[in-house]
């Protein structure tokens, strides 16, 4: 699972960097530049049921093939589009591209299939740790990447795509090969029912059923969607504005680098915490991380410094939310229904998420990178007030 969370995140990690520069390049917009990440999350949160759904009726292994199966596909409409200069067949690309995020998100799960109680959210966050050699190296390969390409006849800026549609080939590789025993069959079994299942507890309506009897998950639910929320829509509108302001590839790498290593390397810390001192005090943490990302970003001008610094706190201010949340939603459900809440928590974040982008490219298009801080301060700031005030009142 590590070693595919490792190649998976090179593959997402790659395209990411330059998705939103090359949509913008093609389309001559800014506003439409922000659709490039609203086409992944969208492509994440599209196949986070089927995915789920896989999972439910064929274990873990099936729903991450899948996943990343879609992602490979959606690299190569990518590079297509590219090579045709047709923004809108990008876009429709890096929908499938998508797969290869909702595979690394359902990839996190696997980890608390077989965890005792109290342990869930460190090894949770040890299969997301594993996603930052890929993720943080995946940016800075984008350029030897699209240089190889146009060595081998491929035109500007395809080559990474191609690059990620490899990795995504092996990953998919490593699941169906190495993954066995699946740990959600085996989890199942164990808990003295069947190792697959089907019907209703595989289905979205049980899963909106289940959180809304379980007000425990149903806050780490919104809490998980704010925290990507405001995640994506800044990270997403970053390397437009680097661009705009004169940054180079490499810069642009560096920064997305960093970002994600926020998001990833302290992740088994932020899991040790959520164990220990508890997941809500980490879910609010991880709002004033957030909070103050979105005050630098919002500030910060024509200073890359700045930038770099607002983007690592973004990260490490999801990943609190992302660990802590995910581990609470996993401990709140019965496990015959955790494929399906875990599917449908996905798919709600990434439509928030999708929607955030989207906001985000009007925002900037028109008010700017500045404008975009503040707003994204707003909502994080009124989510970590309600949370706090909630869980005050009703503790359990």
């Amino acid at each position: 699972m590590a070693a595919a969370q490792i190649v998976g995140g090179v593959g997402v990690a790659v395209g990411l960097a330059l998705s939103s520069v090359v949509v913008d390049e093609l389309s001559g917009s800014t506003v439409i530049s922000g659709f490039a990440g609203t086409a992944t999350v969208l492509g994440a949160a599209l196949l986070a049921l089927p995915t789920a759904r896989a999972s439910g009726r064929g274990g873990r292994r099936a729903g991450l093939t899948l996943a990343y199966l879609a992602a490979l596909g959606g690299c190569a409409i990518s590079v297509a589009a590219i090579s045709l200069h047709n923004w809108p067949l990008l876009l429709a690309g890096l929908v499938l591209v998508g797969g290869g995020s909702a595979g690394s998100l359902a990839a996190r799960y696997s980890a608390t299939d077989l965890s005792p109680k109290g342990r869930a959210a460190r090894h949770l966050s040890l299969v997301v740790w594993a996603s930052t050699i890929g993720s943080v190296a995946g940016p800075n390969l984008a350029k030897p990447a699209d240089q190889i390409g146009m060595r081998l006849g491929m035109v500007e800026k395809a080559g990474p795509f191609a690059f990620s549609a490899l990795a995504f080939a092996v990953a998919m590789a490593i699941i169906m090969v190495f993954l066995r025993p699946d740990p959600l069959k085996l989890a199942r079994e164990l808990d003295g029912g069947e190792s697959t299942v089907t019907g209703r507890t595989s289905t979205i309506r049980t899963a909106w059923q289940t959180l809304r009897t379980t007000p425990m998950a149903r806050r780490a639910l919104i809490m998980i969607a704010t925290s990507h929320t405001a995640m994506v829509s800044v990270m997403s509108m970053t390397p437009v504005k680097l661009h705009h302001d004169g940054s180079n590839l490499d810069v642009i790498g560096l920064v997305i680098s960093l970002h994600i290593a926020g998001m990833y390397v302290l992740s088994p810390v932020v899991g040790w915490l959520a164990d220990k001192a508890g997941k809500v005090p980490v879910l609010v943490l991880g709002m004033g991380l957030l909070l103050s990302a979105s005050a630098l970003a919002g500030t910060a001008g024509h200073r890359v410094w700045q930038v770099t610094a607002a983007l690592v706190l973004l990260g490490l201010g999801w990943s609190c939310g992302l660990v802590a949340g995910s581990a609470l939603v996993t401990e709140s459900v019965p496990i015959e229904r955790r494929a399906a809440v875990q599917g449908l928590s996905d798919l709600l974040m990434n439509v928030c998420g999708a929607t955030g982008t989207i906001v985000a490219g009007a925002i900037v298009g028109v008010l700017g990178y500045g404008v975009l801080g503040l707003v994204v301060g707003i909502m994080v700031a009124a989510a970590g007030l309600w949370h706090t005030a909630v869980w005050r009142r009703t503790p359990a």
